[in-house]
């Protein structure tokens, strides 16, 4: 695809799940083959969704965790943009979007890992989950998304 300049980024909410010890929850995705990648839920923003509403729904539809076993800390000051890569632009999202604008959340879980069913959505995203040391996330995740792993991680460290 050579001319990216009339895409647009899609509108997206991330999650930071934090538990009582400090970890953040990751998921292996379903549909990524190759590799050994890890994120934290993330999903789209319906038109006209409220920012922490969606980072809710999101986190429910891609772990179970029910809304009341969370509580939002804080989110991100400014959008976080990453591009996908080229070989990517056009399969994904209809090919509308060049990659997505994210607002991230950092939850605090309070409920016991029994508490997360990936399986909650009849469209599950992750078939594996576990918990890591922050400081790791930016070492888990698709290169592409990297600088906004980064950017949450540094963002969110003082409230971990």
């Amino acid at each position: 695809m050579n001319d990216l300049a009339h895409l647009t980024y899609r509108p997206c909410v991330g999650v930071m799940l934090v538990n009582a010890d400090g970890l953040a929850f990751v998921g292996k995705r379903i549909d990524i083959r190759e590799g050994d990648f890890w994120q934290m839920p993330q999903g789209g923003v319906d038109e006209g969704e409220d920012l922490r509403e969606a980072a809710l729904r999101e986190l429910w539809e891609e772990t179970g965790v029910e809304r009341d076993l969370v509580t939002l800390l804080s989110q991100t000051r400014d959008e976080l943009l990453y591009d996908l890569p080229e070989e990517v632009i056009g399969k994904l999202w209809g090919g509308k979007y060049r990659g997505q604008r994210q607002h991230w959340f950092l939850g605090r879980f309070q409920g016991n890992d029994r508490d997360i069913k990936l399986d909650a959505h009849k469209s599950p995203e992750f078939n594996e989950w576990k918990w890591v040391a922050p400081k790791l996330l930016p070492d888990l995740i698709v290169p592409f998304k990297k600088s906004v792993y980064r950017a949450v991680l540094k963002e969110f460290s003082d409230l971990i």
